[in-house]
């Protein structure tokens, strides 16, 4: 796989969604669409997000709960994927120099190009890719990422596979290869978009647990409730709502969940993971409203890491 440069959007934008390759994965219950890690015609091809795992398409019972968010894709763009996407934090970017490399989980090496803070939204070198392999079934679709450098080196897994809720699930291993500790934070975004939700007063958000947190502006169109998030009035284009600080009561509480139903067809997904809850960050903008559950993880040479995510289908 080649290494993307910084300066080639124009190039690789191009390719047509219709070019990226999928495998379709389905139950008696449930159907996904499941994208492939390329670094040529793949659909995702940022260096934000882990290139495994990208679901474009997710439906049970007549109700479609991942979809097109944006109004055009461009797989070079931080955030041009849909549906569940999983971020590492950067690794080693603090202590590089300009021109040398540092790690993102499920992307490769990166190059650091300024001392400049790291900056998620813009499109960094690919310096190493490391190795991908594919592995599908009826009902699931597992990815491998290897990756072994002079400092870093990792085995990581990820697995999605179709359950009878009906639902999702998607399991983590991460194996530390190398002579460095690994360690930040994980979390999915949740590019859940249920039946094309407009984000607004239709938009439901629980938690089980009383939310705390710090909106980033004075928002006159959303407020926290006593167990969840509500919208006054629709978002209107080119709106957006920020949390950077979304959290409990109570800060030992293991593991994380929440629900986001689109109230005027009844879809809607419930989402549980494993892991120690660090915080959450919600986001969303008059398509898609996303809840961000940050995992810290520290895996150290010879260790590995395991975790998992489920997804309920509601209807």
């Amino acid at each position: 796989m080649r290494g993307l440069q910084p300066d080639a959007t124009t190039r690789a934008s191009a390719t047509r969604v219709s070019e990226a390759p999928v495998l379709r994965i389905a139950n008696r219950h449930v159907s996904a669409l499941v994208c492939l890690p390329d670094a040529e015609r793949g659909y995702y091809r940022g260096t934000r997000f882990d290139w495994g795992g990208v679901v474009r398409d997710l439906r049970s019972r007549g109700h479609r709960y991942v979809s097109e968010w944006q109004p055009r894709h461009d797989p070079l763009r931080h955030d041009g994927l849909t549906g569940p996407a999983d971020e590492f934090t950067q690794i080693g970017y603090e202590r590089a120099r300009p021109g040398q490399e540092f790690l993102k989980i499920g992307v490769g090496t990166l190059r650091k190009f300024s001392d400049h803070p790291y900056d998620r939204f813009r499109l960094y070198e690919i310096v190493d890719p490391g190795i991908w392999e594919t592995t599908a079934e009826r009902d699931r679709v597992g990815f491998r990422h290897r990756l072994l450098t002079d400092e870093y080196g990792y085995d990581y897994r990820k697995t999605l596979r179709l359950t009878d809720a009906p639902g999702l699930r998607i399991e983590y291993t991460l194996k530390n290869l190398g002579p460095a500790p690994l360690m930040g934070h994980v979390y999915n975004h949740n590019f859940f978009t249920p039946d094309r939700m407009a984000t607004g007063p239709d938009t439901s958000i629980h938690f089980p647990f009383r939310p705390e947190g710090t909106w980033r502006e004075a928002y006159d169109s959303v407020a926290l409730t006593p167990d969840g998030v509500a919208f006054s009035r629709p978002l209107n284009p080119g709106e957006s709502v920020f949390m950077g600080d979304l959290h409990g009561q109570d800060p030992a509480t293991p593991g994380y969940g929440f629900s986001l139903r689109n109230l005027r067809t009844g879809a809607g997904v419930r989402a549980s993971g494993s892991g120690q809850l660090s915080h959450m960050v919600f986001w969303a903008c008059p398509t898609a409203a996303c809840l961000e559950p940050y995992i810290p993880f520290r895996v150290f040479p010879g260790e590995t890491g395991v975790w998992h995510i489920d997804y309920e289908l509601l209807v």
